[in-house]
């Protein structure tokens, strides 16, 4: 059965930084785009960033853009997602997934990981 398992969570004040983890198991890493997506209370699944299976295309939604950095570690089978400049507004549940394509839908995403959380104090 196909894992994703999130790190690098917790709580920072605004301004800080955070690098999370994803790594995967039981999946041919190299055969998927890999996405980030967080869910904020009161709110729906929000696109983050996501990056193509080689490394060489990424995207990321405007709300993040210039602050977080989404790269992939095919020999560690582990995505990453660098945090900064952090803002209260990016308090949320940070969730990886998994793809064939690089996407920035939701629902498009095959496999998802548990989730963690990013607290951000202003």
């Amino acid at each position: 059965q196909v894992q994703l398992v999130e790190s690098g969570g917790g709580l920072v004040q605004a301004g800080g930084s955070l690098r999370l983890s994803c790594a995967a198991s039981r999946l041919t890493f190299t055969t998927y785009a890999m996405g980030w997506f967080r869910h904020a209370p009161g709110k729906g699944r929000e696109f983050v960033a996501a990056i193509s299976w080689s490394g060489g295309s990424t995207v990321y939604a405007d709300s993040v853009k210039g602050r977080f950095t989404i790269s992939r570690d095919n020999a560690k089978n582990t995505v990453y997602l660098q945090m900064n400049s952090l803002k209260p507004e990016d308090t949320a549940i940070y969730y990886c997934a998994a793809h064939y394509e690089l996407s920035t839908k939701s629902y498009e995403y095959n496999y998802w990981g548990q989730g963690t959380q990013v607290t951000v104090s202003s």
